[in-house]
């Protein structure tokens, strides 16, 4: 009588570390672990509405106001389409949130500028030519942040921004009268020497930007350039009574 064969008690399966064994004839492959959206931006755990108006400011200087889209801005700083909408509404939220950090920034240069001369006329002046190159370095913010068709000017940061501005420009005005202009309550000549003084500043901005001033600018003294142009037109103009 034969004896029954033992059932070999099959042994526990050892823990899993992850790793496969290689096979006879194929290369082991490291597993690569996937990563979501989120993981791919490198904005993911920092300050993602920073990044977003960064990246918008990168596409509008390189692109212009026209190549300014929600997914533009996605795509540039490397999150989701979703993401704009989810931290400005729509594309006038965003660039009215752009416009209110140009303005900012462009009153802090100001601010600077007008704080280098002795007199009113040289800050006055300092002042201009700051505003002629804060304009040249950054034309597409600077274009952007006077479009208000396409902003929303009820916005609290863009009003503050955009109010500080016109009120630095009014004490430029003022320091060449009698006393202080409030911004507020303007004066029908207090009003008219401030459109004066921004028309001549903005005019002259806008026709370099737009590169209407290069057969002037041809005819000049050897050694002249835009900027002495323009400063040349102020004292001619706004130096004199």
């Amino acid at each position: 009588m034969t004896k029954p064969s033992k059932s070999k008690t099959a042994k526990p399966a050892a823990p899993s570390t992850g790793r496969r064994k290689a096979v006879a004839g194929i290369p082991r492959v490291k597993a690569v672990a996937t990563r979501s959206a989120a993981d791919e931006s490198p904005y993911h755990h920092g300050d993602l509405r920073g990044a977003l108006l960064k990246a918008a400011e990168n596409v509008l200087e390189r692109d212009g106001l026209q190549g300014l889209t929600l997914r533009a801005v996605a795509r540039e700083a490397g999150v989701s389409h979703a993401a704009p909408t989810h931290h400005f509404g729509d594309l006038t939220g965003l660039v009215s949130e752009l416009a209110a950090i140009g303005f900012r920034n462009f009153n802090v240069t100001m601010t600077a500028a007008g704080a280098t001369g002795t007199t009113p006329l040289e800050r006055a002046l300092a002042r201009a030519r700051a505003y002629l190159a804060y304009a040249r370095a950054r034309p597409g913010m600077y274009m952007l942040m006077f479009r208000t068709e396409r902003l929303d000017m009820t916005r609290p940061a863009l009003r503050e921004a955009a109010d500080a501005s016109f009120a630095g420009l009014a004490g430029v005005v003022g320091a060449h009268q009698d006393g202080p202009v409030v911004a507020t309550a303007l004066s029908l000549e207090q009003a008219a020497q401030i459109a004066r003084a921004w028309s001549l500043v903005h005019g002259f901005t806008m026709l370099t930007l737009d590169g209407r001033l290069g057969d002037i600018l041809r005819r000049l003294p050897e050694g002249s350039d835009a900027e002495t142009l323009f400063v040349e037109m102020l004292k001619i103009t706004v130096a004199k009574p």
